[in-house]
């Protein structure tokens, strides 16, 4: 499910990103906009199909550890998942690089990568990155403690991975999950501030499941969780 992610988020910086293409949007944040409906949309419909349900549909590293901290997710099956999740990132990325061939070689495609504004130090693109993931596993806690509000998890959880890649993919990058950032890093070979993406995000799952512990100390029990809205399997 990663690999069929990031396939779609490769194939859409090649076609809206592309001064060549006929799709091609000049203005960054329009084409962001537009990245981030387009992304909110495919990662919804994988929460939602039967492979997202039986699976948890984490498709993110930082979702995984979130889970766990916050003690919804069980610790034998975190390494399991983001394994399985940067294995997919590469294979989706690899697959839009094979389809749509050198074009996306070029600097300013650089086969999908999240890259951030001209001139932002990587230590306020470390912050974001962080902070706008902290964010997110607040809103899942949210409704891990809730469970009378679970059924538009899947479409809470789709639009603000949308909004980040709209809104703060003009700064940082947006990437927020660093097996978005890593399975085009390898392909391209463009490891700038690869540390900070990769990294950034585990660091804002670690803080807000610590905010989520201090503000709601009744904890869910440890399940299997998922982000349809239903343990994984059921």
């Amino acid at each position: 499910m990663t690999a069929a992610l990031l396939f779609v988020v490769v194939t859409a910086v090649r076609w809206l990103m592309d001064p060549a293409s006929p799709l091609f949007v000049a203005d960054l944040h329009e084409a962001l906009a537009l990245m981030g409906a387009l992304v909110a949309a495919v990662l919804l419909g994988l929460i939602l199909s039967p492979p997202g349900r039986r699976s948890g549909a984490h498709l993110n590293p930082a979702v995984s550890l979130a889970l766990w901290l916050m003690r919804a997710f069980p610790g034998r099956a975190v390494a399991p998942y983001i394994g399985a999740q940067l294995l997919g990132a590469l294979a989706g990325t690899a697959a839009a690089r094979l389809v749509w061939g050198p074009v996306l070689d070029t600097a300013a495609l650089s086969t999908g990568l999240a890259q951030p504004a001209p001139g932002l130090a990587t230590t306020w693109v470390f912050a974001i990155e962080a902070a706008s993931f902290a964010a997110v596993t607040l809103l899942v806690g949210f409704f891990l403690v809730h469970p009378e509000y679970v059924r538009p998890m899947p479409y809470a959880v789709a639009l603000a991975v949308g909004l980040i890649i709209a809104l703060l993919g003009p700064v940082s990058g947006g990437a927020a999950n660093p097996a978005r950032q890593l399975g085009p890093a390898l392909v391209s070979g463009n490891t700038v501030d690869l540390w900070a993406y990769l990294s950034a995000p585990l660091l804002g799952a670690a803080l807000g499941a610590l905010a989520h512990r201090y503000l709601v100390p009744q904890c869910a029990p440890p399940s299997t969780y998922c982000l349809s809205g239903r343990p994984a399997g059921r």
